[in-house]
């Protein structure tokens, strides 16, 4: 990915589910007009999820998900239908192919989708194979899950423009307006970053949470000023007036609270991202959690990056610290990287979520919806930072 490239995290996710050989790579190639998957009459081509990030006129930024058929069989067959579920729980917009009246597995997928509120859009592919009984397929679609079910033949490329329409009319309603730094920050209001740049932080670069929201702000059109911790007190002195607000590192929270004047907002960078792309109040609500564990507690944190621990890890080392400092050293805490995520969070007395830069909002909502589900408290990086500081109350959180 360029400096120029939107991550794909913050593209709309569109994934294609059907069963094996029901043309999935051939409608995908169809929609972004490129030979982006394997195309063969053999059932079973697709393996692992294909995603495609791509620029769509009408729709934008957005990343195309071929997924493997969910009618997969056997030992490798049940792996690949779990990275399509996976891929499932990544998706904005999905489009369930029907490719014949055996519709059964089709329609459980419609019933999932509409369960966790994500948009579906019933499509009858191959429709050059079923020539006449198109119709009928179509109102018995309509009968069984009450979507109106769009023809297209990706063979012809018949019905493709009418696919991107849909998708278009399905795009959820703040796709467009969604702000990392919501109403915190304004046009003209200056903003004070305070980004420590540690081992996270390659020599040369800045780390993601810090690249977005610096361009979230400048295209609010704000006055942004950048500094690491050491220099906020040089930082503060150089502005005629206090900042708007204070975006700091969560590990620095105390430090930056202590310093900053009395009418400056102050968030972090972890927080602003919990609200971006999860549930800020449930987080929020869930670090009382934190007040009534022991050290018979089980934690689970769970980060998205799946690099090597380093010296000071934030999830590995300073967070599993700050625990066993204020809870007791014999806390259990298992960590979980990239989208390793448990199914059944009963073991778990509180779930503490990274700041989910390189997950999409689908699937961090996802996670949030699946630990309500089982009761299970989830917060989140710098909540937790912020309540073991003593000033979650105190900082801005929208």
């Amino acid at each position: 990915m360029s400096l120029t490239d939107t991550p794909r995290a913050n593209r709309l996710h569109i994934g294609l589910f059907g069963k094996r050989n029901s043309g999935k790579s051939s409608l995908v190639n169809a929609l972004t007009n490129q030979k982006i998957s394997v195309v063969s009459d053999v059932a079973g081509t697709t393996t692992d999820p294909v995603y495609k990030s791509m620029e769509i006129y009408g729709i934008g930024p957005c990343v195309f998900i071929d997924t493997a058929g969910f009618d997969d069989v056997g030992q490798l067959g049940s792996l690949r239908v779990d990275k399509t579920k996976l891929a499932s729980e990544k998706t904005d917009i999905a489009l369930v192919l029907f490719s014949d009246f055996a519709m059964a597995e089709e329609l459980k997928w419609v019933e999932y989708f509409q369960g966790q509120k994500t948009a579906v859009l019933a499509v009858i592919n191959k429709a050059d194979l079923l020539q006449d009984r198109v119709e009928e397929l179509q109102t018995a679609i309509k009968e069984k899950s009450g979507l109106d079910a769009l023809v297209v033949s990706a063979k012809d490329r018949k019905g493709i423009e009418e696919i991107r329409a849909a998708i278009i009319r399905l795009l959820p309603e703040d796709y467009e307006v969604k702000s990392i730094t919501g109403g915190l920050a304004k046009e003209g209001d200056t903003i004070l970053l305070i980004m420590p740049q540690d081992i996270q932080a390659p020599k040369g670069r800045l780390i993601l949470p810090q690249v977005q929201t610096l361009r979230d702000l400048l295209d609010k059109k704000c006055l942004v000023l950048s500094a690491t911790a050491d220099k906020i007190d040089q930082a503060l002195a150089s502005l005629k007036e206090p900042p708007a607000l204070i975006i700091t590192d969560s590990q620095v929270f105390s430090l930056v609270y202590e310093k900053k004047p009395a009418t400056s907002k102050l968030t972090s960078f972890s927080i602003l991202f919990a609200n971006y792309k999860g549930d800020l109040d449930f987080f929020t609500a869930s670090a009382k959690a934190i007040d009534d564990l022991t050290e018979a507690s089980h934690v689970l944190i769970a980060e998205a990056c799946t690099h090597a621990p380093l010296g000071e890890d934030i999830g590995r080392v300073k967070i599993p610290r700050l625990l066993q400092q204020n809870i007791g050293q014999n806390i259990k805490i298992t960590t979980v990287s990239g989208t390793d995520f448990p199914a059944d969070l009963a073991p778990y007395d509180l779930v503490i979520q990274c700041g989910a830069c390189m997950f999409n909002r689908k699937y961090v909502l996802s996670r949030a919806e699946k630990a309500r589900h089982q009761n299970v408290p989830m917060t989140n990086y710098g909540v937790v930072l912020a309540h073991f500081a003593g000033i979650l109350d105190k900082i801005d959180l929208h």
